[in-house]
């Protein structure tokens, strides 16, 4: 048996790890790096097309972004996942490679006037569909066998829609050993979807830390929060614009907005546009998954005929005129659009309109890495690019603390702390460097 760590090892992205067992060869994440890279991705230790199974623990690109690039380069085997994540890896991979399709085109164009080299993307569309055929999705807490001597299963560890821990029995030459990948685990108290579900047994883990070195703040009231921001921007005549990832934040803000409109908290109505194809696809995503992995809040509102995600003067765009249009609409408005870090996607064009216009405000509503624009922003940048132009920031930057889909380090203790007996080992990844040693020590001292 081996356990290899190929990405995502003392930084945040690119999680990918290896196993080795029963003449299988098995990849548990297979992500995109964003933002800085730290770290350079390990090679995967094996020729491509000697790869097996992929197991997928949720949908993020963080996760699963590379998965059209293990296709280009050979690899034939199964993707096996939640059928969530399966749903939602089917447009976000798809996505992933518009962007990859776009960027090219657009480096391309740039270099014909400049002479210089011709830039090929890192995956196309018909990679993506081809990565897509490979999933075989499964439920949550069904123990499958993959082949002789090696099953999996998925619990709901609360982080998205879909969203597990696997856990991997692997038996060889009689001697049978049990790992267990944490995934990102989830924040307690997520609107629409479960809290993380504990393991309670496992010899080896693999363990996220992102949050590992601070603790969230006491939970606010989200709905009161937002609606101070929304009261506060619209009426001094400006836009609020909302960075959300496309799959799970998106969600929740609207899940939030149906609160302040239903109780009444703002005195006027106000238009709400959500400016963003694959968030719109999503949306019908945890639709139509709602029977495993809503929570009982999420359930209640459907028991009562109401959908938690809707409400009155919501307005989604989908083609790029309609996305167009939504800044030359001088009504005071909000806009949530992706990506989540302002990397890619219409957001960007949103920040190019509004950024510059100090009635105008962003809020932040998730985790911000390094070297990406919503990090810069968050860290008060006084000017920053966008397509080529220069744009003062004068728009009010405002965080809006607590909403994370991940665990902070109580969470992240608690989770740990469920398995009796105490596992064998515990490898600390998925964290930014300083981040994974405090972790590390803490568990050392506390666990």
């Amino acid at each position: 048996m081996k356990l290899g760590f190929i990405g995502a090892d003392h930084e945040v992205t690119g999680s990918c790890h290896y196993v080795e067992a029963c003449g299988k060869h098995i990849l548990i994440d297979c992500g995109l790096e964003q933002g800085k890279d730290v770290y350079v991705n390990q090679d995967i230790p094996v020729p491509i097309h000697q790869i097996d199974y992929v197991l997928l623990t949720h949908a993020h690109i963080d996760h699963s972004g590379r998965l059209p690039l293990l296709y280009k380069n050979g690899f034939k085997g199964d993707i096996i996942s939640t059928f969530a994540t399966s749903d939602l890896c089917s447009i976000m991979l798809r996505d992933s490679a518009h962007i990859q399709e776009f960027e090219a085109e657009w480096r391309n164009r740039k270099a014909k006037r400049s002479g210089g080299e011709k830039y090929v993307p890192l995956y196309t569309m018909n990679d993506a569909l081809g990565a897509i055929e490979l999933f075989h999705p499964c439920d949550y807490e069904q123990k499958i066998e993959l082949c002789p001597g090696i099953h999996v299963c998925f619990r709901d560890v609360g982080h998205l829609l879909g969203s597990s821990s696997i856990e991997l029995w692997l038996n060889e030459n009689g001697v049978e050993k049990k790992i267990v990948f944490s995934g990102d685990i989830g924040n307690i108290n997520q609107p629409l979807i479960k809290d993380p579900h504990y393991t309670e047994s496992a010899d080896y883990v693999v363990m996220e830390s992102t949050y590992g070195d601070r603790l969230h703040n006491t939970p606010p009231d989200y709905v009161a929060a937002l609606a101070e921001v929304i009261d506060k921007t619209l009426k001094r005549g400006g836009n609020l614009v909302i960075p959300a990832f496309a799959v799970g934040r998106t969600q929740e803000m609207l899940y939030f907005i149906r609160e302040i409109k239903e109780r009444r908290l703002l005195d006027f109505d106000f238009p709400v546009y959500v400016d963003s194809p694959l968030a719109i696809e999503a949306t019908s995503v945890f639709n139509k998954n709602f029977q495993s992995c809503f929570d009982e809040d999420a359930m209640e509102l459907i028991r009562q005929g109401i959908n938690p995600i809707r409400f009155p003067n919501l307005h989604l765009a989908v083609s790029s005129d309609e996305s167009k249009a939504i800044n030359f609409n001088a009504q005071p408005k909000v806009i949530v659009s992706a990506s989540g870090m302002c990397e890619a996607g219409r957001i960007k064009h949103h920040l190019k309109h509004n950024l510059w216009r100090p009635e105008c405000a962003v809020l932040f509503v998730g985790y911000q890495a390094h070297g990406t624009l919503g990090r810069a922003l968050l860290e008060g940048a006084d000017y920053v690019k966008l397509f080529g132009e220069t744009i003062e920031v004068k728009a009010e930057i405002v965080r809006l603390d607590g909403v994370s889909g991940h665990a902070d380090k109580a969470g992240l203790l608690d989770w740990i702390k469920a398995f009796t007996p105490t596992p064998q080992m515990v490898f600390i990844v998925h964290g930014e460097d300083e981040v994974c040693d405090h972790f590390t020590a803490c568990l050392n001292e506390e666990y």
